[in-house]
């Protein structure tokens, strides 16, 4: 695959922060052709990560959320088409088509569709009081029912609902969250953390069920009245968020000839890409619809993260202008939950060697190191930092982790020592 060496016609689809990133980068290094941005939602583009946060706790209004002010917008010479959905995608004749039954013709694509929420029939889809949480209308919604009070349950316990059960707790809503695993964020945040993390939790007096699954949403009259555990327990509920995870937005491209991940068959979803973002001919993807191959493992990953989407957004537009693009660098994540305002360079989960480095997780002031182990069980290189209240030192352990230092002679016995949560 190669670029065009001299695209005309620049057409993304996703008015999403890596969408965003890909026009002003191609602007940036003086691009002066036709940039259209296609968007289903209404508006300007914003961020998401606040929804579940600033957003909904009331601190910030929508104005805050942009990605850039109105005044800015203009200046960038972009065709901004919100409201408007693709819905297919010839690749043979260069078109995207549009829910409005026109189409638009390019000579470079970039999709940054990002991800859609997941929400099992199952789960309550379509009843009064279910709801997922992925876009400005979700939160506003969500930010609405607790105001009005009643009792709030989240099924599941990750980044989404983690953050929303704590957002719900200041706001003196009473909260039951739900999770199969047995820590919250436990996949993300490895044991020792999501101890941590729960014990925040049930000391602000959320209602936290993990090891247990939702059967059921039970309803009267097309309203939700209620969640239905695995283990036969009935939770009353004026609200329930569906908080299971997202799946890459790539139903519209079916058909199309983009290769496109299977769990089963790649290990991964989304759009496959080759190491600088490109899928196919004329055509590049970045953020969370897209998976890019990893050179080191062979295997295609998605970062979704929002400082990754910027980082591919602005790649892939070196790329397509044919320019040798600066790719992303390390996987980055941010959480708030009470007083915890976790940050995260690198690769962290709960596979990996675990060990606090300063402070203590007690104290909830601490840097913790994460590492792969080697043939003898023993962490050998630092290649994740997590940090709660010590941000000055992240950009020391950042570097560490870029570098793939060493693991630390004082943490290694804590990390060898470690008990895998999977033995749980």
């Amino acid at each position: 695959m190669s670029a065009a060496p001299e695209p005309r016609r620049l057409v993304v689809v996703g008015a999403s922060a890596a969408g965003l990133a890909v026009v002003e980068e191609v602007r940036r290094r003086g691009f002066t052709g036709e940039v259209t941005l296609i968007g289903d939602e209404p508006g300007l583009p914003y961020d998401r990560p606040p929804l579940s946060k600033q957003l909904l706790a009331g601190e910030w209004d929508t104005d805050r959320l942009l990605l850039r002010p109105r005044e800015q917008w203009e200046a960038l010479g972009v065709t901004h088409l919100p409201a408007t959905a693709a819905v297919g995608l010839d690749a043979g004749n260069a078109q995207v088509r549009l829910v409005n039954r026109t189409a638009i013709e390019y000579d470079a694509l970039v999709i940054a569709t990002g991800a859609r929420a997941v929400h099992p029939p199952s789960l309550g889809a379509g009843l009064t009081g279910v709801q997922v949480l992925r876009d400005l209308t979700d939160a506003l919604r969500l930010r609405g029912a607790l105001a009005q009070g009643g009792r709030l349950v989240v099924v599941g316990a990750g980044f989404v609902g983690a953050e929303a059960a704590a957002v719900a707790r200041g706001m003196g809503v009473p909260v039951t969250m739900v999770d199969p695993l047995p820590l919250p964020m436990v996949n993300v945040l490895g044991e020792e953390v999501a101890r941590t993390l729960a014990e925040r939790h049930e000391a602000a007096g959320v209602d936290l069920r993990c090891g247990v699954g939702v059967g059921e949403v039970v309803s009267e009259g097309g309203r939700a009245t209620g969640v239905v555990l695995d283990d036969g327990s009935v939770v009353d509920a004026s609200t329930v968020l569906v908080a299971v995870g997202a799946r890459p937005a790539v139903d519209w491209l079916a058909g199309s000839d983009v290769p496109l991940g299977d769990r089963r068959r790649d290990g991964v979803e989304g759009v496959l890409c080759d190491e600088r973002g490109q899928a196919a001919e004329r055509i590049w993807a970045a953020g969370d619809v897209a998976a890019w191959l990893d050179p080191v493992t062979g295997r295609h990953r998605r970062s979704e993260h929002r400082l990754a989407a910027a980082e591919e957004g602005r790649a892939v537009a070196a790329g397509l202008l044919g320019a040798e693009p600066t790719l992303p660098s390390l996987p980055y994540f941010w959480s708030d939950q009470y007083d915890l305002k976790l940050q995260s360079y690198g690769a962290t989960g709960r596979d990996l060697a675990f060990a606090v480095v300063e402070g203590s997780l007690s104290d909830g002031r601490f840097i913790g190191l994460y590492g792969h182990r080697g043939a003898d069980g023993r962490p050998l290189t630092v290649d994740g930092v997590l940090v709660n209240g010590m941000a000055r030192a992240l950009r020391t352990w950042r570097q560490a982790v870029l570098d793939r230092a060493p693991w630390p002679a004082e943490a290694a016995s804590a990390a060898a020592d470690r008990v895998s949560v999977t033995h749980l």
